[in-house]
């Protein structure tokens, strides 16, 4: 029996998500190069291998599988009005069941920082969450020290929680993140970021 491919696409004012495709590799690659000063510091250590070919074609089908299989999605994020890759969305670790929840991770290119691509995209996938996979929850974790993420997520209407202790590699270091959170239904009154 052929596994039934999931389409995924979600348009927004001024974007278009949608999963990686082979023919992204070269934008993909240059956007990851160009921003890896900006980006590195808050991300896991990059392999040897991290902007090649294979690793992307890895990508390409880790993310087709993650579709079908209902774990993750996986996103490019692209401008409507030129189709320019800006920088990449992905609901992962989708729990079903009593839990009902993703976990949230973003990135975008350094040149398309601070114009509200990201905000948008995050409204885009969470909408998406609630309504079409209908979750409950959706989580998101940065580290302490990032105050562009940490704001970003707060506008886009996740509460900060906590800090989970070595709770990600980043940059080859154990390191702690503030947790935030989205409720489809949020009952819970204003949380402050102590």
């Amino acid at each position: 029996m052929i596994a039934r491919r999931r389409k995924v696409r979600i348009e927004t004012d001024r974007l278009t998500l949608r999963p990686p495709a082979h023919s992204d590799f070269r934008a993909w690659s240059s956007l990851r190069s160009e921003s890896a000063d900006f980006l590195v510091p808050w991300e896991p250590a990059w392999s040897p291998d991290h902007l090649g070919r294979k690793s992307f074609t890895n990508r390409v089908y880790w993310a087709q599988r993650s579709i079908s299989g209902g774990t993750a999605v996986p996103l490019f994020i692209f401008r409507r009005s030129d189709q320019t890759l800006l920088g990449a969305i992905t609901l992962d670790n989708i729990q079903r069941g009593p839990s009902q929840s993703g976990t949230l991770g973003y990135w975008i290119g350094e040149t398309h920082a601070r114009h509200g691509y990201m905000r948008e995209a995050i409204g885009g996938v969470v909408h998406y969450a609630f309504e079409t996979l209908d979750l409950s929850r959706i989580q998101a974790a940065c580290l302490s020290e990032n105050a562009a993420s940490r704001g970003l997520l707060e506008k886009s209407g996740f509460k900060y929680e906590g800090v989970a202790q070595s709770y990600l590699q980043i940059n080859g270091r154990w390191r702690n993140h503030v947790l935030y959170a989205n409720l489809r239904a949020d009952r819970r009154g204003r949380a402050g970021a102590g």
